[in-house]
């Protein structure tokens, strides 16, 4: 005979609780690395093209530094 159990079993259970916790932690780490993102950019737009060159970059790199630095790509 086949059945079927209806309640709340602690295993596997993810409560909207559960799901509402994960969305604000996972938006609060989004923006965490986007503020390391902004912060990174502004930081590099500042410098002069010779303090840029110093670091060994260009000003066209400075968004692909800010994104390696920030979201680890």
């Amino acid at each position: 005979m086949a059945y079927t159990t209806y309640g709340n079993s602690a295993a596997g259970t993810n409560t909207l609780r559960d799901r509402i916790t994960t969305r604000i932690q996972t938006a609060r780490a989004d923006y965490a690395k986007w503020r390391v993102y902004r912060r990174t950019v502004n930081e590099l737009e500042a410098l002069s093209n010779r303090d840029l060159a110093d670091l060994g970059l260009a000003r066209g790199m400075i968004r692909s530094v800010a994104i390696e630095a920030a979201y680890g790509n």
